[in-house]
């Protein structure tokens, strides 16, 4: 009898602690880039504990995932042009469409893009831009150009440039005229001696969110940033304000994906359906200051924001934007003369 009702017990334990189990989401995401209370509804309607990871570019987020948090998260947030790799390296999970009904909440622009035809892997989150933030004082003309960093006859200030190793090449790929995809070496030469030259009048390098910051703060009068952490900033100071240069730049979109050896595989789907709602999307883009992708939100879009260059960019700058590209073996290119950026 009491072995029994000891086995019961232990089985009754073992579904308690499983169903627990079952109840968490562990999410790698870039920082500042959710709605804590877009997060907080999901734990309340889907009785689960969420946990943020933070990383500030692609590239560490795939190192974290070789290393072993393949199966330690249950969302990724990769961008278009990193996800080539993460595919052929098998770092990400199928995803099963039957659980995702919100799909249809997208904007076609975005979904069966060349990086995942027919969103096998991944689903469209939000997009942007990179530019330049910058304080502007009282009758100042700002020569919307990326020379106020890589012209040092047009610098007007102390200035950061991104941590991202494709956006910060491709920002003086696109001074010089040249495409953010170019696998032109004498290009690439003539990129990384821009950038070599700003670095020594520059205060560094900075995530987005810590260029924002420290433009807020007066540490610096510009950083290279996207462009939802340059929004968020202007609605703090109204005397700061972002422009893509009219070089151009590049336009991203980033992703929501599900690791290969992702623990809470059911709970990750319920997720990615959950921000496909139009109401959530909405919700969560009003609140980030970036674009959505998805249609059925337009309708709830913030009139302002809808409206703001700085999120939603003018057909004119949009013809001055790229995607960035995976570029096969040639990716290492880039590796290699970021690193020998960094390290001089």
């Amino acid at each position: 009898m009491h072995r029994t009702l000891l086995a019961l017990a232990l089985a009754l334990l073992s579904a308690t602690t499983t169903s627990a189990q079952k109840n968490k989401l562990n999410v790698f995401i870039w920082s500042e880039y959710i709605d804590p209370q877009v997060v907080a509804q999901f734990e309340k309607q889907f009785d689960c504990k969420v946990t943020l990871d933070l990383y500030e570019d692609n590239e560490s987020m795939v190192a974290k995932l070789q290393g072993g948090g393949v199966s330690l998260y249950d969302i990724v947030v990769p961008s278009d042009y990193i996800i080539p790799s993460m595919l052929s390296q098998k770092l990400l999970a199928p995803l099963r469409h039957e659980n995702l009904p919100n799909l249809k909440n997208l904007n076609s622009q975005f979904t069966n893009r060349e990086f995942d035809p027919g969103n096998k892997f991944t689903v469209p989150y939000l997009w942007g831009t990179v530019g330049i933030y910058i304080r502007r004082e009282p009758g100042e003309q700002i020569d919307e150009t990326w020379g106020l960093m890589f012209d040092k006859n047009k610098q007007i200030g102390p200035f950061l440039m991104m941590d991202d190793a494709r956006s910060c090449i491709g920002a003086a790929l696109r001074y010089k005229g040249y495409s953010v995809n170019s696998t032109d070496k004498k290009e690439l030469r003539v990129a990384r001696e821009v950038l070599l030259e700003a670095k020594q009048r520059s205060l560094g390098f900075e995530g987005g969110v810590g260029g924002k910051n420290k433009v807020l703060a007066g540490v610096c009068k510009l950083a290279m940033v996207f462009n939802g952490d340059a929004v968020r900033g202007m609605k703090e100071d109204p005397q700061t304000y972002y422009f893509v240069p009219r070089e151009g730049s590049d336009i991203w979109l980033d992703n929501l994906a599900i690791p290969a050896k992702a623990p809470h595989r059911d709970m990750a789907e319920k997720f990615i359906n959950f921000l496909l709602d139009a109401q959530v999307a909405a919700q969560n883009a009003n609140t980030m200051s970036y674009a959505t992708p998805n249609q059925a939100a337009e309708p709830f879009i913030t009139p302002a924001d809808r409206n703001n260059p700085a999120i939603y960019p003018t057909p004119a700058t949009m013809k001055t934007l790229e995607f960035l590209k995976d570029l096969g073996p040639k990716n290492r290119w880039y590796d290699e003369l970021w690193t020998s950026i960094k390290s001089k």
